[in-house]
């Protein structure tokens, strides 16, 4: 008589869910907004709805906008979620924990690298357009990512639709809103990133924030599943 053989593990259950792992994520987006529009000259690097805003703010001439640093920033984002797109193609239809895993790898360097030019180089214009192209490039290879593994009410960087959601869908809408406790932890999770990185950026300045959320980001590189 035979003994059955163990069922195999599915490599793609080990580790942390990817809806954690975007949870997480949320909360760096609201680290690296925070270092770029306190730090970098009121520009968004993972926010492009407000990026798209603060344009028409610029090209109108209000006071304390820059044109050049928010083209920077579209600019760079668009070529990072082109990446993404790439990435997509070449691996979407394989392994989803390799492929958030070199994903998250990519940002990590990324925004590794700009905390990195922010200790090494502060305060010089160069530096700005350095930590403004670094980080919404990465931002634009992680949304894209994002917007490929299709998880519901965890987009990582905006929540207009996620407030929308909660509001039209609760008990005082059609009450259908059973995705109601991911989208108020996507909301909490921006808001805390925002807090603490605006903290960080006015009393220890743009290394240390940037330094925080690459870590995150490495962290997630190692542990990330591919399982919602």
């Amino acid at each position: 008589m035979t003994t059955p053989s163990p069922p195999v593990a599915d490599p793609e259950e080990r580790g942390v869910r990817l809806v954690v792992v975007l949870l997480v994520l949320t909360v760096v987006s609201g680290l690296i907004d925070a270092v770029s529009y306190l730090g970098l000259g009121r520009v968004f690097t993972a926010n492009m709805t407000g990026n798209v805003v603060v344009l028409g703010f610029a090209a109108a001439g209000a006071p304390g906008f820059s044109v050049p640093h928010t083209a920077t920033s579209l600019a760079c984002f668009l070529l990072g979620a082109v990446a993404g797109g790439r990435v997509a193609a070449r691996y979407g239809k394989g392994s989803r924990r390799r492929w958030a895993r070199l994903t998250l790898a990519a940002e990590t360097l990324l925004v590794g690298a700009s905390a990195a030019v922010a200790f090494a180089w502060p305060d010089t214009p160069g530096t700005r357009y350095a930590l403004i192209a670094l980080t919404a490039f990465a931002m634009g290879l992680r949304n894209a990512t994002v917007r490929k593994l299709g998880i519901p009410d965890l987009t990582t960087t905006v929540l207009t639709m996620t407030l929308t959601g909660l509001a039209s869908e609760s008990r005082f809408g059609d009450a259908t809103g059973h995705r109601s406790p991911r989208r108020t932890a996507s909301v909490l999770a921006m808001l805390a990133g925002a807090a603490l990185g605006a903290w960080l950026v006015l009393r220890h300045g743009l290394g240390i924030p940037l330094l925080i959320s690459a870590v995150l980001s490495g962290v997630l590189a190692v542990v990330a599943s591919g399982r919602e």
